[in-house]
């Protein structure tokens, strides 16, 4: 009741938050390996793992793992039943959203598309049924990865796939396949973790804007310092889920802490993106299981757990950097442009006459937006920097323009300013990417802090005026 009572609109927290170039090349990797903060939340993490570890191997692990099986008994006889409520539940959320494949911001003005979700919900809860059902997430992932950027899915898509395997292999007659269900929710949640956390190493910039936004999220620590710690958190708990029964499920409870504090600031689009995830991770905690199907000698040692860690970081960053090169180049892909940065888009501007009824009226996530391949070539940017200022100032016009029409010249012109200020604040970082000049960079830096002072000065004159300004909102342009 309260929370209805208390219920305002709803944000997406999506998956980038900033201008960027989608084959844009990723920092390079000793930016990463040379940061101390990175060594340092590894060096936490380990400690973390090894003493659990340790504990897990004698007699108070095993009545730690006792005490968790009962506190989670009643979830555990139900779980299967739990699994599909969920699976069902976000098929009936993203249809009533509509116009969305399989997560907010993965767009589509595809009607048909909600009633296939409608049909999946109700599918999961027939075995008969279940691997038709299957079927139809694998072909809603197809039809996204065909319309978006393949490399930057790549953790959607192992989500995707591992709860298309569950549905087959829970409605499964054998029950050596059936066995592994959970298996497999497990890994996909893992990989998609451990995947999408290494944006924060290769993209950091993408995420400067939503520590701006809500610097509250930092815990008072320095972007700088919160973002590739924030990183190496989200990798080891994806690995930890794929490891022993109490690192595993002391890792999920910690994610599933991490999610819900995400719920509240980002509202209740946030909720129905990663509402799989969740609940995955929820199965993972009231998981009783102890058998250790994957290298299993090789994490009942102490030892492996550092050793295990190094080669999941190996393999995985090998794979993101070598594979974002097979896809875009060595200089990356400047020609595919994303020319929003909010947690919003103008729907019908980027996607024609498609939004109506509440997709109309709604914050709706970012997309990314390819250039026209018939384009004049002279009006392609010319290297990806080119292609980077020119997103910074397609992000700023909008906001720009709506705001100066306010009739008080005052509070337009405040209005006008804050998002001319950022459009400042997003060259200087694209300088700060591409730049090697020391005293441009030193300017672009300077820039930066004054900005960003004034921008905030200038949002509290508002506020005192009782006039909310939400810094990146998409503006829709009368027609």
């Amino acid at each position: 009741m309260f929370a209805l009572l208390a219920a305002s609109p709803a944000q997406a927290h999506v998956k980038w938050f900033a201008p960027y170039i989608v084959g844009a090349s990723p920092a390079p990797i000793d930016q990463t390996l040379t940061n101390l903060w990175f060594w340092a939340a590894i060096g936490l993490v380990l400690v973390f793992f090894i003493a659990t570890r340790a504990i897990e191997r004698g007699t108070v692990g095993e009545s730690i793992l006792i005490g968790m099986d009962r506190v989670s008994d009643p979830l555990w006889n139900r779980l299967d039943d739990f699994i599909r409520v969920v699976i069902g539940a976000f098929f009936v959320a993203v249809f009533a959203v509509g116009g969305v494949y399989l997560t907010p911001d993965l767009q589509t003005p595809a009607e048909w598309v909600s009633w296939l979700q409608l049909l999946i919900a109700f599918g999961v809860f027939s075995r008969k049924t279940m691997p038709l059902s299957a079927a139809g997430i694998i072909l809603l992932w197809a039809l996204a990865l065909r319309d978006y950027d393949f490399f930057h899915l790549l953790d959607y898509l192992a989500l995707g796939v591992a709860v298309a395997a569950y549905l087959v292999l829970a409605a499964s007659r054998n029950e050596e396949w059936r066995k592994h269900r959970f298996q497999v929710l497990r890994w996909g949640v893992a990989i998609a973790l451990m995947w999408s956390s290494l944006e924060k190493f290769a993209y950091p910039d993408w995420f400067y804007p939503l520590v701006e936004e809500k610097p509250f999220l930092t815990f008072g620590m320095p972007r700088d310092v919160f973002i590739p710690m924030a990183g190496v958190a989200e990798f080891t708990m994806g690995f930890g889920l794929l490891w022993t029964p109490l690192v595993r499920r002391l890792s999920a409870i910690a994610l599933f802490v991490i999610f819900n504090a995400a719920v509240y600031p980002f509202g209740r689009i946030d909720l129905v993106g990663h509402a799989l995830i969740m609940a995955i991770i929820v199965a993972i905690a009231a998981d009783h299981t102890r058998e250790l199907h994957f290298v299993p000698k090789l994490k009942q040692s102490l030892q492996s757990v550092p050793a295990g860690l190094a080669i999941a970081l190996v393999l995985f960053v090998g794979s993101y950097w070598g594979l974002h090169s097979a896809f875009y180049g060595p200089e990356g892909a400047p020609q595919e442009v994303a020319e929003r940065a909010t947690h919003s888009y103008n729907l019908e501007s980027q996607h024609g006459p498609m939004a109506s009824g509440a997709i109309a009226d709604r914050p709706a996530p970012e997309v990314r937006v390819r250039r026209d391949a018939k384009s004049d070539a002279k009006d392609q940017p010319e290297g990806p920097a080119a292609a980077a200022y020119e997103a910074t100032m397609a992000t700023m016009h909008g906001p720009m323009m709506k705001g100066m029409r306010h009739p008080d010249p005052d509070v337009a012109f405040m209005l006008g300013m804050i998002p001319h200020h950022q459009g400042a604040i997003d060259m200087a970082r694209v300088q700060l990417q591409f730049g090697a000049d020391a005293e441009t960079r030193s300017f672009a830096e300077h820039v930066i802090a004054e900005q960003e002072a004034e921008i905030r000065q200038m949002e509290d004159w508002l506020v005192r005026r009782g006039i909310r300004h939400a810094r990146f909102e998409s503006q829709r342009e009368p027609d």
